[in-house]
């Protein structure tokens, strides 16, 4: 699953790393965000691929009466993705996800009382993307249009079996040479494990500091 990231990249950074501008309220830079909070998070969506903007995290179908839902969508699995209710109508609508990575916590025993908090990302970029897809939905109450996305998890890879080793699932995260292919129409099956795989780093954040002896 995915429910944690760091959004802690900034708009100079996208314009770097993705060479485009952005438009749209600003999304919440932090290098630890909880997506049960519905934040908003950097995107780049199909439809307009030329800029990135922001959307809210989890995705609310255009048949839903208000954002209760949300915290049911902040993941679509990949092998479901187009039976759900939820993402059916979405699932061909695709964005990347602007990150610098994200969490995950590894159950030490078997009820969870300890675990240990990893952060994941891929080796030598600023920013990687996670892949989403994405939707409009308005509030009949006040008429506001909110763009919203759910992040896409697969079935975990061997590293990330060993982190989330509970439930065995992880975002997809999309390799340079990949994301434009996401974006695409390409068949969204085609980016479930193993038949892709991007090679992940992980740093275990609750690891104790070595300690130096100067001599």
């Amino acid at each position: 699953m995915c429910y944690y990231v760091d959004s802690s990249l900034t708009k100079k950074e996208i314009k770097e790393v993705y060479g485009v501008g952005y438009e749209g309220e600003d999304f919440e830079e932090q290098p630890f965000l909880n997506g049960f909070s519905h934040p908003l998070v950097a995107v780049i969506l199909d439809e307009n691929p030329t800029v990135a903007t922001s959307a809210n995290w989890g995705l609310i179908p255009s048949w839903a009466t208000d954002r209760k839902i949300q915290k049911q969508t902040l993941n679509a699995r990949v092998e479901t993705v187009a039976e759900k209710s939820s993402f059916r109508n979405n699932y061909n609508k695709r964005c990347l996800v602007l990150v610098k990575g994200f969490y995950e916590w590894k159950w030490i025993d078997a009820k969870g009382k300890e675990k240990q908090k990893h952060f994941l990302t891929l080796p030598n970029t600023k920013l990687i993307a996670l892949g989403g897809i994405y939707g409009n939905w308005t509030d009949k109450e006040t008429g506001e249009t909110l763009t919203t996305f759910s992040i896409v998890t697969t079935e975990a890879n061997e590293l990330m079996t060993e982190i989330h080793n509970t439930k065995h699932r992880m975002p997809i995260v999309l390799t340079k040479a990949k994301e434009q292919e996401w974006l695409s129409s390409r068949d969204i099956q085609d980016f479930a494990f193993p038949n892709h795989e991007a090679d992940l780093v992980a740093v275990n954040m609750d690891e104790p500091p070595i300690a130096l002896t100067l001599f």
